[in-house]
C-alpha cells in the first residue's frame, strides 16, 4: 500500500472538514472501513499510524479512530459505512472497491478517500484521475490513463529503438481496453508493439484479442 500518498489523502480531506467542527473541543473522528479482521490487519494498521505520526495525529490524542472490520463479508459493507455517517465521522478511509462502493453509497457529505486496486474512473468512484469531484478522491494502482503515460515514458528512455514488448494477461477484464489504449499510443510514438499473451502456448504466444487481431 503506498502509505503516504493515503495519508495525504487524509491530511487533504483534514483541511475540508467545516471551520465550526474543527473549532469545537471534540477531536475529529476518521472512521476505517476495512475487508479483512484487526489480527489480519497488522502491517495496514501499522503503516496507518506511523502515517498519522507522520502528519501530526496520534489515535486517541489529537485525533479518534472508528474502525470497522467486515470480517472477508463484503455485503456487511452498506451496513458498516452506515454506521460510520451515523457516528458522525470527520472523515470516511476506505480500502478495496467494496468498501469505497458502500462508502459512497452512504454519503455525499462526508468526505472518503480511498485505495483500491481497480480503475477508480471505469468502477465509478470518480469523475476523472485530474478532477474527481463529489466527495471523493484517493489512490489507485490501476487506471486505463496511466498505460500510455508508461509507454510514454519508456520511449523516451529507449531512445531510437522503435520495438517494445506488451505482456497481456487474457484473464484480465479490462485487458483488452488497456490493450487498445497502449496500441493507439504505440502508433501515435512510432513504436512497433509486440502483444505477448501470458499462460498461451509456448509456440503461439504472439497474441491479440479477437476484436483487435
Amino acid at each position: 500500500m503506498k502509505r503516504r500518498d493515503f495519508i495525504t489523502c487524509l491530511g487533504g480531506a483534514a483541511a475540508a472538514w467545516p471551520l465550526a467542527a474543527r473549532a469545537q473541543p471534540a477531536m475529529p473522528v476518521i472512521g476505517m472501513l476495512l475487508s479483512g479482521s484487526r489480527a489480519s490487519s497488522d502491517h495496514t494498521l501499522r503503516a496507518f499510524h506511523q502515517g498519522l505520526a507522520e502528519s501530526g495525529y496520534v489515535e486517541a490524542g489529537n485525533v479518534a479512530v472508528e474502525y470497522r472490520w467486515a470480517e472477508d463479508r463484503n455485503e456487511r459493507f452498506p451496513q458498516l459505512a452506515a454506521e460510520l455517517v451515523q457516528r458522525g465521522v470527520s472523515v470516511m478511509a476506505a480500502i478495496g472497491s467494496p468498501a469505497v462502493a458502500a462508502a459512497k453509497a452512504a454519503t455525499t457529505a462526508i468526505p472518503i478517500v480511498f485505495y483500491v486496486g481497480v480503475d477508480a474512473v471505469s468502477f465509478g468512484l470518480v469523475n476523472s484521475l485530474s478532477r474527481p469531484g463529489g466527495n471523493l478522491t484517493g489512490v489507485t494502482n490501476f487506471s486505463l490513463e496511466t498505460g500510455p503515460k508508461r509507454l510514454e515514458l519508456l520511449a523516451d528512455l529507449v531512445g531510437s529503438r522503435k520495438i517494445v514488448g506488451i505482456l497481456l494477461n487474457p484473464g484480465r477484464t479490462r485487458s483488452e481496453a488497456e490493450l487498445t489504449d497502449l496500441l493507439q499510443a504505440a502508433q501515435a510514438l512510432g513504436l512497433q508493439p509486440h502483444v505477448l499473451c501470458a499462460g498461451a502456448d509456448r509456440n503461439s504466444r504472439r497474441c491479440l484479442p479477437p476484436s483487435l487481431g
